[in-house]
């Protein structure tokens, strides 16, 4: 039992609430997913199964796309509309210069994490610190913003669709549209509508989970596979390092049996080889 489901998580729910949910159903404890969601989330959440747990690294490095509702006029702690509310105030923001900043943040530039969220600093969480009124000073992280743009605007609410790289808080670039629109706002839906080549519309419900819907691993990456035989198998079950005769930057192997026993990438020493990335085959086939 290898490969991922895709879930359409629902809103009011831990990240960790699906997972437990996916060991009850399928019966095993071997699962992991590619990306946290907050409980006020929705979307795209990917779940790891058996030796695809070993790709959730890799899983999680793609590009994520979200489409986010802004209620305008309210500040709150955990900067979505769940946490407690600290300021509230008359907004009156026209729409020209709503788009104007929305596009301005397409691009690279250095995020605050927030202080409701699970990075360490000093081996604690930051959510700790909140929750013990300790001060801390909030790393920075540089993110991209490949695509934004303003989708609807009214009521004091607006939505807009964007497409992020890897660590990007929705949460907090609210927070720094809101901070350039020289007004106060927070995070009232989210909902991740894809992940790398994962689409809402490819995810199932969670009371759907079973061993049925699980995609194999050999479906899910979109690099070249190879079948191997004999001599190369040798090689590739020692981890050596083998000739890129494929000219690929990542390469997936396969055995007589169709089953993946490893991924290898370019190797950054000598580009005309690749070297084991990540293990996919247990040590009891060697």
């Amino acid at each position: 039992m290898n490969g991922i489901i895709l879930i359409n998580k629902p809103e009011g729910i831990t990240s960790r609430d699906v997972v437990n949910t996916a060991i009850k159903k399928l019966s095993t404890k071997k699962i992991g997913h590619t990306g946290t969601l907050d409980p006020i989330a929705t979307g795209v959440m990917t779940i790891c199964i058996g030796k695809a747990t070993k790709l959730v690294n890799l899983l999680t490095s793609e590009n994520k796309e979200y489409i986010a509702e802004v209620t305008l006029g309210i500040k709150t702690d955990t900067l979505d509309i769940t946490g407690n509310i600290l300021e509230k105030k008359e907004t009156n923001i026209e729409k020209e210069k709503l788009e104007k900043v929305i596009n301005s943040f397409k691009g690279k530039y250095n995020q605050e994490v927030p202080i409701y969220s699970a990075v360490k600093i000093k081996g604690k969480k930051l959510y700790e610190y909140a929750r013990n009124n300790e001060e801390v000073i909030l790393p920075k992280r540089e993110v991209e913003i490949f695509s934004i743009e303003l989708l609807n605007y009214k009521d004091n609410k607006f939505t807009f669709k964007c497409t992020v790289s890897k660590g990007t808080y929705i949460r907090s670039l609210i927070k720094d549209i809101c901070t350039k629109l020289e007004t106060i706002g927070t995070m009232s839906k989210l909902t991740r509508i894809k992940q790398g080549k994962f689409k809402l519309e490819d995810c199932i419900e969670i009371e759907e989970i079973s061993k049925d819907k699980i995609i194999d691993i050999k479906s899910i990456l979109d690099i070249k596979q190879i079948q191997l035989d004999d001599t190369l198998k040798f090689k590739i079950l020692n981890g050596q390092i083998i000739e890129n005769i494929y000219n690929e930057d990542k390469v997936l192997f396969k055995d007589k049996n169709n089953e993946v026993l490893a991924i290898y990438q370019k190797y950054e020493k000598d580009k005309t080889k690749i070297k084991p990335y990540i293990i996919l085959y247990e040590k009891k086939e060697r």
